[in-house]
């Protein structure tokens, strides 16, 4: 029959609850040129177990992984199994939402961009509620011209709502948890300088409190080091667009690093010059004060302003 034309890759962990639902959203697909691939971090026979009700309905291929890989090396060894011409990663708590999601993902391939990504809904599993998140089109320009954007907001979404063609051979960074999205996504357009949004929701998002978002944002042990590795992999040039400087003094604001010595903590002591004035100017005000929205883009602004005069950007 040949290789399939989509490749949907699962990256699954036990919650087999949440992996059904998934399933039985493929199942009901009427685009049917798909292969579905399980790589399965569970230290159980859960995933497996239900696998086995769906291998007479769909093609599956399951790998088990011993030891677990961690979500970003769970993805990429997904991606790399798959057969298909397109590479459809979703995770096991998110769905299709609808029949025909994948034959208007399949659809937009013919506009010949390599990168696809559609609006979706996030669910919010503690009241069964639907939230619609569109990715502002106005924006794109100024996101294929300046991708590090993203680490300010994530318009995109989480790789569910993502497809890519199997010659985009951009891996995500298993050093990276709460930021491997955004940094996936700013590399993958760096490469190819455009991408195709789809404005319908064809994925639902599950959000629980078992979320990665839940230990990561706003965690210093976490943004800290991650923000670390991004500065090591793009430098500061970035940070000359402003909003991308908001975002690293959000960060710094909202994990409250206070001093040097608690930027250097956590294992990184190079910093750059302009990351630590940021938080010596942060330092000269409480919290409570940097809290306030108002004072704290209008510091920010003065942050800015003198690190582009001071030559540190």
């Amino acid at each position: 029959m040949g290789d399939p034309y989509i490749s949907i890759c699962i990256p699954a962990y036990k919650r087999t609850n949440y992996l059904k639902r998934l399933l039985d959203s493929i199942v009901l697909q009427n685009f049917k040129n798909f292969e579905v691939i399980v790589s399965d971090d569970s230290n159980d026979d859960s995933v497996i177990n239900l696998i086995r009700d769906y291998i007479d309905t769909i093609k599956i291929i399951y790998f088990h992984n011993s030891p677990s890989l961690r979500t970003p090396g769970n993805m990429n060894f997904a991606i790399s199994k798959a057969k298909g011409e397109w590479i459809k990663i979703i995770h096991d708590d998110d769905w299709l939402s609808n029949e025909n999601s994948l034959q208007i993902f399949a659809d937009a391939t013919k506009t010949g961009r390599q990168f696809i990504f559609s609006a979706y809904n996030n669910f919010i599993e503690k009241d069964s509620r639907f939230q619609l998140v569109q990715f502002p089109i106005s924006l794109k320009s100024k996101i294929i011209a300046a991708p590090l954007l993203l680490i300010s907001n994530n318009m995109i979404g989480p790789p569910s709502v993502s497809m890519f063609h199997k010659s985009i051979l951009v891996k995500y960074d298993t050093r990276l948890n709460w930021r491997v999205d955004q940094e996936y996504y700013i590399r993958i357009i760096q490469l190819l300088k455009d991408f195709e949004y789809i404005n319908q929701p064809l994925i639902n998002v599950g959000v629980s409190e078992s979320q990665v978002t839940n230990a990561c944002i706003n965690v210093p042990n976490v943004e800290i080091p991650e923000g670390h590795i991004l500065l090591e992999k793009y430098g500061t040039s970035p940070l000359k667009n402003i909003i991308v400087f908001d975002a690293w003094w959000r960060i710094l604001r909202n994990c409250q690093i206070r001093s040097e010595k608690e930027l250097t903590q956590f294992g990184n002591t190079l910093w750059p010059a302009c990351i630590l004035s940021m938080v010596h100017l942060q330092s000269k005000f409480s919290s409570a004060l940097l809290k306030n929205g108002f004072v704290s883009k209008t510091l920010m602004t003065l942050s800015y302003v003198q690190n582009i005069i001071q030559g540190k950007l």
